[in-house]
């Protein structure tokens, strides 16, 4: 089987002016780290998928988990895309699995 890796990027800038609002970022921040999302940096999180109806599912899991207010984005590129991003500052850190290797442990 073909697999044609892909990274779902979500970028998201949401209010934290009341309690309420508070309580939804976390709610979704939360949603976006048990579904296996890795942060980037603050408010940019990215996950790896097979391939690209992998992504579309992981994009429709965010839609539904949206919070009621402020700006969410999502983004599929490829890996080779992926792999060709340029770090103007700083370094990018290698605690992120991104290979195929699986353990299962029974």
């Amino acid at each position: 089987m073909n697999y044609r890796y892909m990274r779902v990027i979500v970028f998201f800038d949401l209010p934290v002016l009341t309690e309420q609002n508070r309580r939804e970022y976390r709610a979704f921040r939360k949603m976006l780290i048990k579904s296996g999302f890795m942060m980037m940096q603050e408010s940019v999180y990215c996950k790896l998928a097979q391939n690209n109806s992998a992504a579309d599912a992981i994009v429709e899991n965010v839609k539904k988990n949206k919070p009621s207010n402020g700006l969410v984005q999502a983004i599929r590129v490829t890996e080779k895309q992926y792999s060709k991003m340029d770090f103007i500052v700083g370094q990018g850190t290698k605690d992120i699995l991104d290979t195929d290797e699986r353990l299962v442990i029974l």
